[in-house]
């Protein structure tokens, strides 16, 4: 990944249709545990006020991922709107499969959950092997405290907290 550039950029509304697009693979891909099937149009659905909030809501954002500047995927970022829980949400992140097993999506994921003085909430689903290996990698080699968590509102998510590291 040496001589590889590799850029987030925060989207705008007038790339909603992009990340609409892009969204379609990544239901796909997790068509298997979320039990989601296709609409009669043979694309998965989309909910479009929640995608809209993408570019309306305080700390909300659609990145696009670039790589040497080719569309290389994205990452959705949510407030946490779970009672108690006073983080952002790594809602979705998405690599298309050329550009995956390359380190892009750690070092992505890595700087995001360690930049700023937020709080991160990381959730991925549990039946969902691929999403699990590539998460723990991650969370297990963070310099900032990751603790497990309970939430009862989605059992079938694996949840963790991210927190800022303590100053002495």
């Amino acid at each position: 990944m040496s001589d590889t550039t590799v850029e987030l950029i925060q989207t705008g509304p007038e790339q909603a249709e992009l990340i609409r697009n892009l969204y379609q693979f990544y239901a796909y891909e997790s068509s298997d545990w979320e039990q989601e099937d296709v609409e009669a149009d043979g694309r998965f659905y989309i909910h479009e006020e929640h995608l809209s909030r993408y570019w309306q809501d305080p700390q909300w954002s659609a990145n696009l991922l670039l790589v040497d500047g080719y569309i290389a995927g994205f990452l959705l970022i949510e407030r946490s709107e779970l009672a108690g829980i006073n983080a952002l949400e790594l809602a979705d992140l998405f690599i298309l499969k050329r550009y995956r097993r390359k380190g892009i999506g750690r070092a992505v994921a890595t700087q995001v959950l360690t930049s700023g003085e937020a709080d991160w909430l990381v959730r991925f689903y549990d039946q969902d092997e691929a999403s699990q290996a590539f998460w723990r990698s991650v969370l297990d080699h963070l310099p900032r405290p990751v603790q497990a968590i309970e939430l009862e509102d989605e059992p079938q998510l694996l949840s963790f907290l991210v927190t800022r590291a303590v100053v002495h």
